[in-house]
C-alpha cells in the first residue's frame, strides 16, 4: 500500500501532496473492499479531474490492493506501514554496502547475520495489539505461524 500512495504522489504537486494523502486514506482504511471502491469514486470524483494519472494508477491496481482487504485492520496496519521491513533492509544494506567482494558465501551470511543480531538488540519498540495480531495471523496463516508460536 505504502508504494501505491508513494507512487500516486509522483504525480502530484508539492503544495497538493498532504491533501492528496489524507484524500488517499479513507481508500486503504476503509472497512471493506465496497467501501474501498466508493471511497475511491469520490476520490476521483474530487481530484480526478486534476490527477487523472493517480486514479487511473488506482483502479489499474485494485486487483491487488483488494486483496487487502480480505485482512482485519491490524493486520492491514502492519501491511500498509513496511517501516520495520524497509528498517531492516535499509540496515543490511548499510553492512553490505562498502564490502563489494566477500571471500566466500559464508562470510556475506555471517555478515548478515551479526548486522541482524545487532538490529535486533536496538528494536525495543511493541506493536500495538501484537496477541491479537498473532492470534489473526494464525488463523489466516497457520502452516507459517502455529510452529513459531510453541
Amino acid at each position: 500500500m505504502v508504494h501505491q500512495i508513494r507512487n500516486s504522489i509522483r504525480y502530484v504537486s508539492y503544495k497538493d501532496v498532504k491533501k492528496i494523502t489524507s484524500a488517499l486514506k479513507p481508500i486503504y482504511t476503509a472497512s471493506s473492499e465496497e467501501a474501498g471502491q466508493e471511497e475511491l469514486n469520490q476520490f476521483e470524483a474530487a481530484w480526478g479531474e486534476k490527477y487523472p494519472l493517480i486514479v487511473q494508477s488506482w483502479w489499474q491496481n485494485w486487483s491487488e490492493i483488494a486483496t487487502f482487504f480480505k485482512y482485519p485492520p491490524e493486520i492491514r496496519k502492519i501491511i500498509y506501514t513496511t517501516n520495520i521491513i524497509e528498517s531492516y533492509h535499509r540496515q543490511l544494506r548499510k553492512v553490505t554496502k562498502g564490502k563489494s567482494i566477500f571471500p566466500s558465501d559464508e562470510a556475506l551470511i555471517k555478515m548478515l547475520y551479526l548486522a541482524t543480531q545487532d538490529v535486533f538488540r536496538k528494536w525495543t519498540g511493541r506493536i500495538q495489539n501484537w496477541g491479537q495480531i498473532l492470534l489473526q495471523l494464525s488463523i489466516f496463516f497457520p502452516d507459517k505461524v502455529s510452529p513459531h508460536l510453541k
